[in-house]
């Protein structure tokens, strides 16, 4: 059996606390290797261990920092396909699909080189008499991120990258579901030159969790996951007195209008419903098509695309559709969430349920389910099912239809297919939603614009990765300077003013 370590201090650490957590292999339902689960005593060593190194760290050149992570980026294509595999087999997902993973945190890497432009500050030369102001952007310190199984090498290089470049060091505390990818990470880093202490990561559960919330060093968290626990983190950081932004669930609604390329539409409705089995914060989980006839030719033609899904491992080649389930309570809750979506009335045109695979039986795989006259008030329009599930509802006109997303309380992503320039324009300046697609199934914006959702998708001011993720990771400081001149006005007891 594999065990499975930390990595602090630029090495890795075997676990002290005696505790440990399965790691499964979705696809055959087999354990796989033990990642230990980290004690308040370990997170606080690691917190000691990356304080020290900062000190260096933040004193250096941002250039030298962002040279780090072009090296970061030569080694991650370099192992590419090893970090794939590594990913596919303890998350389930395709090989393509977790290329996708890596590259997507890799574009991250790519945009902190720019650290050095990023950080400039502002100056005002003669504010008064021999008097300049500027400011300065400059590391919080040490600062942690608390990462999801769904994502676990772009959302970990989301989180680390720009801290890191930053000049901060830093604590990861990634999903014990699938602890390898952000191991093989700190390696990398390790060897592309990053001082040893600077990314440290502390495998754990909530035990762990609660030592990064409750650390008087830790500066500031970022964390992506469910609601509830993005509604804990935040409230108990904030409380503690630590900048924390926390990205939570999600039900991400389409729109389909009547003039839409509806050939489009359902190409975009298969890849971005049932990709990665709909373990996607940003999957479309929601189709809402405007008029009866746009609903029943939307159904037409998506019914026989999700009858054809092809389901399996990852080792059955590039041209599967998408793999298993995280793990068995992910397919038990999922498989629950249909059974009440036909007790309450939806229709489900395409039945996943009992899809089975000779000889991964015992695998976490569910097929792809379609429903059709899905309400507001069912189960399973109104909670993340987080499964390979694409719920139709039927809206009669555009008015109707934009109150689906715009009422629901989760506001990560949304988008609307047609060809009406004016619709697109009213529909992306009145909606409620962090990200908007318009002809465009997830609209994860580009490593150079920030990530994130609004109502009870996201919590804190600044989003992630982008130039928010350096307006996160830093603080300003502002300094008032005067050189001897000659001129002296003698003691002022009133606030300055211009």
């Amino acid at each position: 059996m594999n065990e499975l370590t930390h990595y602090i201090g630029g090495k890795h650490v075997k676990g002290q606390s005696g505790r440990f957590a399965d790691v499964m292999n979705p696809a055959t339902g087999e354990v796989q290797a033990k990642v230990p689960l980290a004690s308040s005593d370990e997170l606080a060593h690691a917190v000691e261990v990356a304080a020290k190194a900062q000190v260096a760290w933040g004193a250096t050149n941002p250039q030298k920092r962002a040279r780090v992570l072009m090296k970061f980026v030569q080694l991650l294509h370099r192992d590419m396909d090893k970090l794939a595999e590594a990913l596919s087999r303890e998350h389930g997902k395709t090989i393509p699909d977790a290329k996708g993973d890596v590259i997507r945190g890799l574009e991250v890497a790519e945009f902190c080189f720019g650290a050095p432009h990023l950080l400039k500050g502002e100056f005002t030369e003669g504010a008064g008499p021999g008097i300049d102001m500027y400011s300065l952007r400059q590391p919080l310190g040490v600062v942690a991120g608390i990462t999801p199984f769904n994502f676990p090498a772009m959302i970990p290089m989301w989180k680390f990258c720009p801290a890191i470049a930053a000049g901060n060091a830093f604590i990861l505390k990634p999903s014990e579901r699938d602890p390898s990818v952000p191991l093989m990470l700190a390696e990398l880093m390790t060897e592309a030159g990053l001082p040893d202490g600077v990314l440290n990561v502390v495998n754990g559960d909530k035990g762990a969790v609660d030592a990064i919330l409750d650390h008087p060093e830790i500066m500031a968290i970022g964390f992506v996951g469910s609601t509830p626990i993005a509604q804990y983190i935040y409230a108990r950081g904030c409380a503690n007195g630590k900048r924390v932004q926390c990205f939570g669930g999600a039900k991400n609604h389409m729109i389909i209008m009547p003039d839409a390329d509806m050939d489009q539409a359902v190409d975009a409705l298969i890849g971005a419903g049932y990709g990665a089995a709909g373990e996607r914060c940003m999957a479309i989980s929601v189709a809402v098509p405007v008029g009866e006839k746009t609903a029943d030719l939307l159904i037409e033609k998506l019914a026989p695309r999700v009858e054809a899904l092809k389901i399996g491992p990852y080792t059955d080649g590039n041209d599967v559709d998408f793999g298993p389930l995280v793990t068995k309570e992910a397919r038990a809750r999922v498989l629950g969430l249909i059974n009440s979506g036909v007790d309450q009335g939806a229709k489900l045109v395409v039945d996943g349920r009992n899809f089975s695979m000779q000889g991964y039986e015992d695998g976490y795989f569910v097929g792809g389910c379609l429903f059709d006259n899905v309400t507001r008030d069912m189960d399973i329009y109104q909670q993340e099912i987080f499964g390979p599930v694409l719920s139709v509802v039927r809206a009669p006109t555009y008015a109707e239809a934009l109150r689906y997303p715009m009422e629901h309380e989760y506001g990560n992503g949304t988008a609307i297919f047609t060809r009406d320039g004016d619709t697109a324009r009213d529909f992306v300046s009145r909606i409620n939603i962090g990200m908007v697609g318009v002809n465009v199934p997830i609209p994860v914006p580009l490593a150079y614009h920030t990530f994130g959702g609004w109502k009870k998708s996201g919590f804190g001011d600044l989003n992630q990765h982008g130039p928010d993720g350096f307006r996160f990771y830093t603080r300003t400081k502002t300094v008032t300077a005067r050189w001897p001149s000659g001129i002296k006005e003698g003691a002022e007891f009133v606030i300055p003013t211009m």
